[in-house]
């Protein structure tokens, strides 16, 4: 597909000299064609999330020890080793439904956490909640990652506040509640639940790798992922640090997929190659992760 779009551009590969050279593939062929190495074999599909009647996209794995490596190798990069950590994940919209990136990357860092106390919470926030209250009387460092209408249930509980606990939003309301911008979500949740560090995280099904906001408040990308700025208007134009555009991004741990790949997200690169998202282009589906409204 690839090849095709290439092609199509009339682009030669051995012209290229710089990144921004580089055709990016829309992201809405993962949706309608068979983005994937027609010289491997596919093991295991991923499927993005989206309401009833959505064409979902479809992200094909070759080696899914690629996939544990890259968010593996991220995860310690942001949070050192997941064996350090109880690891909770609160994804009961990514639960109930097959193929999802962000349950398969949560359930293998579970995995690797080793811990008797990290899992799933579907439903159960009362369980949960004796959970963390247990886990803060005992100081333990804890790494919660959760969608965020789920969150915004969990706050209105109140529970524990301690230094250990960092609480990770990947964004999506399902339906479940309005939309909000970053900014009015974090709010909201800290209005009940002043939690100490309130992270976020920017991964999709199309993607191998995540890019991870931390006390910051800007994205940050590990090394094999950049992201560049196109402009909305021309979308083989780039804009500068600071201007608002849509975001294209590079991920090299996609080896049988495709690595550049433009999004239908809205984002600002700052100097120091850090990005904010601060919306979706109007025509673009409603998405699970990190859904914004500008």
């Amino acid at each position: 597909m690839y090849r095709a779009w290439i092609k199509a551009l009339k682009i030669n590969p051995e012209e290229i000299t710089h990144p921004n050279d580089i055709p990016y593939l829309p992201i809405q062929f993962f949706k309608d064609q068979r983005v994937f190495n027609s010289q491997t074999t596919s093991v295991l599909e991923f499927s993005s999330s989206g309401t009833t009647g959505m064409t979902t996209s479809i992200h094909h794995v070759a080696d899914t020890l690629l996939y544990e490596e890259s968010f593996t190798a991220g995860f310690i990069r942001e949070y050192g080793s997941p064996s350090d950590s109880v690891i909770l994940g609160l994804l009961p919209a990514y639960l109930e439904r097959p193929g999802s990136s962000l349950v398969y990357m949560t359930e293998g860092l579970i995995r690797q956490s080793g811990r008797a106390e990290s899992g799933f919470y579907l439903n159960n926030l009362s369980e949960l909640l004796d959970v963390l209250k247990r886990m803060a009387s005992q100081n333990q460092r804890v790494w919660l990652i959760g969608v965020s209408f789920a969150l915004l249930d969990l706050a209105l509980l109140a529970p524990p506040v301690w230094r250990e606990l960092t609480v990770v939003e990947t964004g999506g309301m399902k339906g479940r509640r309005k939309e909000m911008i970053r900014e009015e979500l974090h709010s909201t949740i800290r209005e009940t639940w002043p939690v100490a560090h309130l992270h976020s995280e920017y991964g999709m099904t199309e993607l191998f790798s995540q890019a991870w906001m931390n006390d910051s408040g800007r994205f940050h990308c590990p090394p094999w992922m950049d992201i560049h700025i196109r402009d909305a208007n021309d979308p083989f134009t780039y804009v500068e640090a600071g201007k608002s555009g849509g975001i294209n991004v590079i991920d090299l741990a996609n080896l049988d997929s495709c690595s550049f790949i433009a999004t239908q997200d809205l984002g600002v690169k700052g100097k120091d190659g850090t990005f904010d998202v601060i919306g979706r282009f109007d025509t673009s589906d409603l998405r699970g992760c990190n859904l914004l409204v500008s």
